[in-house]
């Protein structure tokens, strides 16, 4: 099996169905590090009453202890929905060289949508983006969670 973008946001994208069946928003993200997965992680803001509980983090502080570092140079992050300014800044400082998402976050996305931190002059990190990789899927099953989350409280005021 070739291990490309591609490959990787499907594992991602398996972690946001993790997050779906936890009636977590279904974010899901993936590090990589010399083709390697070292970590995975899902959205459990909800689960853990945890307002860091955001994918990205998790999985970058399940890699910061598998690799005994903050540091996570020459690691891939690959998340299903650009990263938020909070996710950013983490990876930012945390040196991850390339972030790969699915699809854009119009409303809090700090890869280019909303805001870009790549364009904040002097940070002592850059990294590499690319995006768009397994796009539609990544943008169906956000919006359908949220399409059946309004269908759940119309019925309620009902």
């Amino acid at each position: 099996m070739i291990k490309n973008d591609e490959y990787f946001m499907s594992l991602a994208i398996k972690q946001a169905e993790i997050a779906l069946k936890k009636d977590e928003v279904p974010i899901g993200a993936i590090i990589v590090k010399d083709n390697k997965i070292i970590s995975k992680g899902y959205n459990v803001r909800e689960s853990k009453n945890d307002a860091l509980g955001h994918a990205e983090i998790v999985a970058i502080k399940k890699a910061c202890k598998k690799l005994n570092s903050w540091r996570l140079c020459g690691c891939k992050i690959y998340v299903t929905i650009e990263p938020c300014l909070m996710c950013a800044g983490a990876i930012v400082q945390s040196r991850i060289d390339e972030v790969i998402f699915g699809s854009y976050d119009t409303k809090g996305g700090a890869f280019g949508s909303n805001i870009d931190i790549t364009k904040i002059s002097n940070l002592n990190h850059y990294p590499k983006v690319t995006n768009g990789v397994l796009k539609e899927k990544c943008q169906s099953i956000i919006k359908n969670y949220f399409k059946q989350k309004r269908e759940v409280k119309k019925c309620q005021n009902h």
